[in-house]
């Protein structure tokens, strides 16, 4: 359940230590006061404390435009820039020779508040999109007159994704035109207020607002779901197969089947996306996947599921088993089962994994799971759809290992391979992506959009390496991410290494090392510092350099280029 404004207030007061501190400014246009109280409050419960810069409402041009302003002084990480539709209609109203080409001005606007912002700070920006006021000068007529106000708000909307967000990594939507279609105009806006507050936001409407903002700042710090864990009797299909038999659960078009069906073309839409899918189910095991071998309805394959896990054991235990195998994080799984024993059983046992709490009738499955905007990314690349068959190859590879005394013997039968490479263009979104994901074994746990990793790429004080590994299983495509920035002219600092867990074990550690040390042998440099910076997550890389042979001084890890002795590992470079 979403808590209301009031409950996000109170989080305030009990504030948790520890939390991790991100700077935010915002920018309105109109009052702004309770968005912060939202915006806080909606932070805390997503494992954050938000230290927030909030101007004078109207001061966003001056903010941005003036580089003595305090908004510069603040030095914020994130910049949130909330313009409001009714501005937007004055603005619009005194237009009078320019209505035809309003959308187009007032990018022009967005654009340069973007590019002074890039140009002088490293904040993101995260920007509200325009939700639609119908004046009725025209009517339905609107949508054929290009020069009224419905007519060029919709074209503002499509040019701030098209023409903004689409060529600029550090710029976000939050997507408030969904919002309004879903919970409707007099739920998100009240004229009253409005009128004797400048607040154009309802107070239901803030914390909903507040939890679209967090869960785009949350994605970028690295904090997403990656995988969806699935029941299936009355979940994934209605009725019970092991009772009702193949021919009787209810998938297709007929009735509530429909409601199935159409929660598994979600379900395989998230998949493709690059969310892991996994089943755990209380059945034998040959009638859980019969509908997936035989069912002429079915949307979902055994193809699409990463990890199969049906008998007759007790879901959180079996939970633990995905997570074993998967090698992610419990607050990274979300599991859905309409059962509310078995969700109870798993949060009890698991807090860690989200559970929501499904209706009960199926039909209002979907629009209940829209809501909770479970998913939200902040990178996408085509190498998402393959994750699937990497988690299933995984587990194929843990299989195997079983089979072979000595570890040594298994790593040489594998045929590994790596494509060792500066950050390129082809590579930049799943370098972005991987900073964004790898919360494990990162030793500095920096996020790179792919902006930054731009600017990395064409820095004179920094060497970039990618790292992919194939095996005989399979490729795992891009697994490990390396930023080497240039200190003096003896001294090389590492200042990201992350690796992907799904190929700890293999040498992988070893094989990155002698790739840093050789380029620093190519490139002059006597010395390669490490640093390991602790966060909530990473603790299994804590002995990380001293394991590798660095010696410690002064919290900074060393590593004598001279006296380095080249590791024996069973990977080929490309």
């Amino acid at each position: 359940m979403m808590k209301t404004f009031g409950e996000l207030k109170k989080n305030l007061k009990k504030k948790p230590e520890g939390l991790k501190t991100i700077k935010v400014a915002l920018l309105g246009d109109t009052a702004t006061q309770f968005l912060n109280v939202a915006l806080k409050g909606s932070a805390i419960d997503g494992g954050f404390d938000l230290d927030i810069f909030e101007a004078d409402f109207g001061q966003i041009s001056r903010q941005i435009l003036d580089p003595t302003s305090e908004y510069y002084d603040f030095n914020a990480d994130y910049t949130i820039i909330f313009e409001s539709s009714h501005k937007l209609l004055s603005q619009y109203y005194k237009a009078y020779d320019s209505q035809l080409t309003f959308a187009e001005n007032k990018i022009s606007y967005v654009e340069e508040l973007y590019k002074t912002i890039q140009s002088r700070t490293k904040s993101k920006v995260i920007y509200c999109n325009f939700p639609g006021i119908d004046n009725q000068v025209f009517g339905n007529f609107a949508n054929k007159v290009e020069s009224s106000f419905v007519f060029q708000v919709n074209k503002l909307n499509y040019l701030l994704s098209s023409q903004i967000a689409l060529n600029n990594s550090n710029f976000f939507i939050v997507d408030l035109v969904s919002l309004q279609n879903k919970w409707g105009r007099n739920f998100m806006f009240s004229p009253s207020i409005y009128v004797n507050t400048e607040m154009v936001l309802s107070l239901d409407a803030l914390p909903i607002v507040a939890h679209q903002v967090l869960s785009i700042i949350s994605s970028i710090e690295g904090k997403f779901k990656k995988c969806v864990i699935l029941d299936l009797d009355n979940t994934t299909w209605g009725g019970i197969i092991g009772d009702d038999g193949l021919e009787k659960i209810q998938i297709g078009s007929l009735g509530i089947g429909k409601a199935f069906t159409e929660f598994q073309y979600w379900i395989k839409s998230l998949q493709k996306r690059g969310i892991i899918l996994a089943v755990c189910s209380k059945n034998d095991e040959d009638k859980a996947k019969e509908p997936f071998e035989k069912h002429p309805d079915m949307v979902i394959k055994m193809d699409d599921i990463a990890v199969f896990v049906a008998n007759w054991e007790n879901k959180a235990d079996n939970i633990r088993k995905i997570q074993s195998i998967l090698n992610i994080g419990f607050d990274s799984m979300v599991f859905l089962d309409d059962n509310p024993f078995e969700r109870n059983l798993v949060r009890e046992n698991l807090p860690d994994v989200c559970v929501p709490e499904l209706p009960e009738d199926p039909a209002e499955y979907l629009e209940y799971l829209y809501s909770l905007n479970l998913f939200e990314t902040a990178s996408f690349s085509e190498n998402d759809a393959e994750r699937t068959k990497q988690y299933q190859v995984e587990a194929k590879r843990a299989i195997e290992l079983e089979s072979f005394t000595n570890v040594e013997d298994f790593l040489k039968s594998m045929n590994m391979v790596s494509d060792v490479q500066a950050f390129n263009n082809f590579s930049k979104p799943r370098v972005s992506q991987l900073t964004q994901r790898s919360n494990q074994f990162n030793l500095r746990t920096i996020r790179y959009t792919e902006q930054e990793v731009e600017n990395l790429m064409t820095s004179d004080n920094h060497h970039t390496i990618s790292f992919t590994l194939e095996d005989k299983y399979g490729d795992n495509g891009l697994i490990c991410v390396i930023v080497l920035e240039k200190k003096d002219q003896e001294t090389l600092f590492i200042e990201s290494w992350l690796m992907s867990c799904r190929v700890l074990k293999r040498g992988m550690e070893d094989f990155t090392l002698n790739t840093i040390v050789e380029t620093a042998k190519s490139n002059g440099y006597k010395y390669v510092v490490g640093e390991y910076i602790p966060s909530a997550k990473n603790q299994m890389v804590e002995k990380h350099y001293e394991r590798l042979g660095f010696e410690n001084q002064y919290d900074r890890w060393v590593l004598n280029v001279d006296d380095y002795q080249s590791k024996q590992v069973y990977i080929v470079n490309k």
